[in-house]
């Protein structure tokens, strides 16, 4: 598989997003899942601590065992676990660090990164905290989630010492809010993007159409903020795209993302392993400029 750069580390084209470890997958289902993901040739894991009430970082100290070197692993730090877990204070930051190594059972984070600004805290101090953690050996890169280009500019101007390397924002076919902003700032800064919510909780994987039935057992439900305005529409619109051209839907949602040079790594969750082959097996149509620039139409 093609594997590009977040900082230092070398991470697979298709990620493994960890956030249904632990809520809607136990841990023999999560064992299952991460088995797959390894076997189809992905080195990028990306969790954090509050996913699965912590459970998903447990399930992986448990599971991953002597392959833990094989990949690259990257967790997440900031959103409320409860009151006194929260936040981006240094104090936190190296508690909630130590507490992360010790769930994911290794003696280093390969990626960790803000989970949400924290505007109660100066940037400098998170970082300073941060780069405390890069120098004891415990984090080899550092990296940030839902920053506005503003954010990644103050952070940019704040470092003194480690800075970040990536951001993790929401972005798919059908949300393109880091498009103006925040994409050329990762281009001009040599900033990694890691999208999240890649396939729109599954509404680009051809499942959900219109004047069909919602599928049952699917985290989509009527009345979901996914199925807001005019989204079936442009679903159809994107299904009629890449049938027009020989390809899935899924083929078009990974492909379009990868076409954004500052795009690293599309990190899709998955519950079972045929989402994980499915995924893997997407990477490979390369969109043309020309043709990007027609989906924007389709969609913007």
């Amino acid at each position: 598989m093609e594997k590009r750069r977040i900082g230092s580390l070398e991470v697979s084209v298709v990620g493994l997003g960890c956030n249904n470890f632990g809520g809607r997958l136990d841990l023999a289902q999560t064992e299952t899942v991460v088995d797959a993901a390894l076997d189809a040739g992905i080195n990028f894991f990306d969790t954090a601590d509050i996913y699965g009430k912590t459970l998903s970082e447990e399930y992986l100290g448990k599971l991953l065992g002597a392959r833990r070197n094989k990949i690259v692993l990257a967790t997440k730090f900031g959103m409320e676990i409860d009151e006194n877990r929260k936040g981006a204070r240094p104090e936190y930051i190296r508690q909630a660090a130590e507490d992360s190594l010790r769930r994911l059972n290794t003696d280093h984070i390969d990626l960790y990164q803000l989970h949400d600004p924290d505007e109660s805290v100066p940037i400098a101090d998170t970082l300073g905290a941060l780069n405390e953690l890069v120098q004891a050996g415990k984090v080899r890169e550092i990296g940030c989630s839902n920053f506005s280009a503003e954010q990644l500019r103050e952070a940019r101007d704040a470092a003194k010492g480690a800075k970040f390397v990536s951001v993790q924002n929401e972005f798919s076919l059908l949300h393109l809010e880091p498009v103006p902003e925040v994409l050329p700032e990762c281009a001009a800064e040599g900033l990694a993007f890691i999208p999240y919510f890649p396939l729109s909780s599954g509404l680009l994987t051809g499942k959900y159409r219109k004047g069909k039935p919602l599928p049952s057992g699917t985290r989509i439900a009527e009345g979901s903020r996914w199925l807001e305005g005019d989204v079936l529409d442009k679903v159809e619109k994107l299904i009629a795209f890449a049938e027009g051209k020989g390809h899935t839907i899924l083929e078009l949602a990974f492909g379009w993302l990868l076409a954004h040079k500052p795009v690293a790594s599309v990190i899709a969750g998955a519950t079972k392993v045929e989402q994980i082959r499915a995924n893997v097996g997407a990477v490979g149509w390369t969109l043309s400029e020309a043709e990007v620039a027609e989906l924007s139409g389709l969609v913007g």
